[in-house]
């Protein structure tokens, strides 16, 4: 799949994996890699950006027995952003979906 696909839909899947609980960075690159074929380390520059944004927060916690993990959680702005990016994203590929049909339907 072309990676320009991803790149720009990537941060959407975290921001709607983050909405749904909090979550730790592996726990968000393997559940995306099991169903995108990402690269390894895709996941962390889009949540130090997240950061930076002011999107997510983190926080440590040693639930696991192991060492601590870094969990991120989503801000109000975070869910907000989700929110309109989310309905922006669906009429955005509403409208792919629509040129692509006509598109086919004109090869008939």
């Amino acid at each position: 799949m072309n990676t320009q696909y991803k790149k720009g839909v990537l941060e959407l899947c975290v921001l709607a994996l983050l909405k749904k609980c909090d979550r730790y960075g592996y726990e968000i690159s393997e559940y995306l890699s099991g169903r995108i074929d990402i690269a390894d380390g895709t996941v962390y520059p889009i949540l130090r950006k997240l950061k930076a944004d002011g999107l997510v927060t983190t926080y440590l916690s040693e639930d696991s027995g192991g060492p601590p993990r870094k969990y991120y959680s989503l801000t109000q702005l975070g869910r907000e952003t989700f929110e309109s990016d989310y309905i922006e994203y669906l009429r955005f590929a509403r409208s792919v979906e629509n040129i692509l049909k006509e598109n086919e339907n004109d090869k008939k």
